[in-house]
């Protein structure tokens, strides 16, 4: 519920002209009830328009991506970015290939990263991209096709000064290697344009476990700081199996935590012993095969299908590192009666509403998506870093400065909860701590910004 008329009025305004994406309504829903306090103190965010412009993606770019498969036949997907807001920085967001990407998914992830970003205190504003192209039974030959196709047209919307996009789900050092590629031929320069690159071409050492492991070291900090706890001798559940999850499982593991659950879209695995990392890289990413194949070569691991049961296994920590919406009501009070006591979020916006009403209400840790899993942006903010000075810092520097990062936006959050009178909500925390930054570059860059 909106207390304040001014936030009412824009979310009425978002509603009215975003009738049919509930996903971009949910993510700017979640921070404009965030906001009451910190706008009832501060009315230059209104007299400035801030919220009506934030709300707003600056370019939103959508395009036809035509490739030929196999076969010889002609195929045509949806190519999307969008630039949603530059106030401290360049465009900088993922791209993301799934069925499911759409016009509401991408807006939502550009609005997020806004946010995101701003919290990893690093000069980078926030976009997003992908197509609803599926990867999944594709050939090789087939997805660098795709991506010359899809780079084909981005490229002329994308550059290391103006938008630099990354990975995510669907998207990894393959994919970002042909379009990277395709870029250079077009563009005859090599340049910074992407992160998440090979390491003999521009890449960063400790790029591909960022996300994982800077999820671990946000959870890690507010446990000690908030609970005077650790990950030592806790049950983890982690949902997914893809770089997010299977990078979590590994420092989650060197922290002294068992991870006993991961999943896939077909279902998930359950190992009373621990999961078996070197097996689930085997199978993730080497084989390129479904989760099932874990329980085939383990006898103490049991395969059920369907993703949702994942939630009722008992826990210490939960991290959901999969999809948006995949942990409900439902599966939070599952959680929450079987013990669990922190969750943070891996993947984007992976709880509803409902359920993060009933973390909170049952005192659980709970760190939202765009605080806990900001390793990953932050790591691509360094490999720009690098690529601006044209070296490469070892695995230990970086490392070392993602675990830095993480603290820091840990402490942001906390700090920003505290000073809206909602002190360990690390949700309203961390959507004031990354709104104030941007907000207030906006008004300084005047209205017509």
């Amino acid at each position: 519920m909106f207390k304040n008329d001014y936030l009412a009025r824009v979310y009425a305004q978002v509603e009215a002209r975003n009738p049919n994406e509930p996903e971009f309504l949910q993510a700017v829903r979640e921070v404009l009830e965030s906001l009451q306090t910190l706008v009832e103190k501060h009315p230059e965010y209104e007299k400035n328009g801030v919220l009506e412009r934030m709300v707003e993606p600056e370019r939103f770019i959508q395009f036809r991506v035509s490739w030929v498969d196999d076969a010889g036949k002609v195929q045509v997907n949806r190519g999307y970015r969008v630039q949603f807001n530059s106030a401290i920085g360049p465009y900088k967001g993922g791209l993301r290939l799934h069925p499911s990407v759409n016009a509401s998914v991408i807006k939502f992830l550009g609005f997020e990263q806004t946010f995101k970003n701003s919290l990893t205190g690093l000069p980078m504003g926030g976009g997003k991209g992908g197509s609803d192209f599926d990867p999944k039974g594709k050939s090789d030959a087939e997805i660098m096709r795709f991506c010359q196709s899809f780079m084909t047209e981005l490229s002329k919307h994308i550059g290391q000064f103006t938008d630099v996009p990354a990975g995510d789900i669907g998207v990894g050092g393959r994919e970002i290697g042909y379009m990277y590629g395709q870029y250079k031929r077009l563009r005859n320069e090599f340049t910074g344009v992407l992160t998440g690159k090979g390491l003999n071409w521009g890449g960063s050492l400790a790029r591909t476990e960022a996300t994982g492991y800077g999820l671990c070291y946000f959870t890690q900090e507010a446990l000690q700081c908030m609970r005077s706890d650790s990950f030592e001798g806790k049950t983890v559940v982690i949902s997914g199996s893809g770089n997010v999850a299977i990078y979590a499982c590994q420092k989650a593991t060197e922290l002294g935590a068992k991870v006993v659950a991961m999943s896939d879209s077909t279902g998930y695995v359950y190992d009373p012993n621990g999961i078996d990392l070197d097996l689930m890289k085997d199978i993730k990413e080497v084989r390129r095969a479904r989760i099932v194949e874990y329980a085939n070569a383990k006898e103490s691991a049991t395969f059920t299908e369907g993703c949702k049961g994942i939630w009722t296994i008992p826990c210490d920590i939960a991290l959901p590192c999969a999809t948006q919406n995949e942990l409900d009501g439902e599966s939070a009070k599952a959680l929450v009666a079987n013990g669990c006591t922190v969750v943070c979020e891996g993947a984007n916006m992976p709880s509803t509403p409902e359920a993060i009403e009933i973390f909170l209400a049952n005192n659980v840790l709970y760190g939202p998506a765009k605080a806990a899993n900001a390793g990953g942006v932050a790591t691509s903010g360094l490999e720009m870093s690098q690529n601006s000075l044209r070296l490469s810092w070892t695995f230990e520097e970086v490392d070392e400065r993602l675990k830095g990062i993480m603290k820091g936006i840990f402490h942001a959050a906390y700090d920003a909860s505290v000073a809206c009178d909602a002190p360990g909500n690390l949700m309203v925390g961390a959507n004031v701590a990354g709104f104030i930054k941007v907000a207030d570059s906006m008004i300084a860059q005047g209205i017509a910004y």
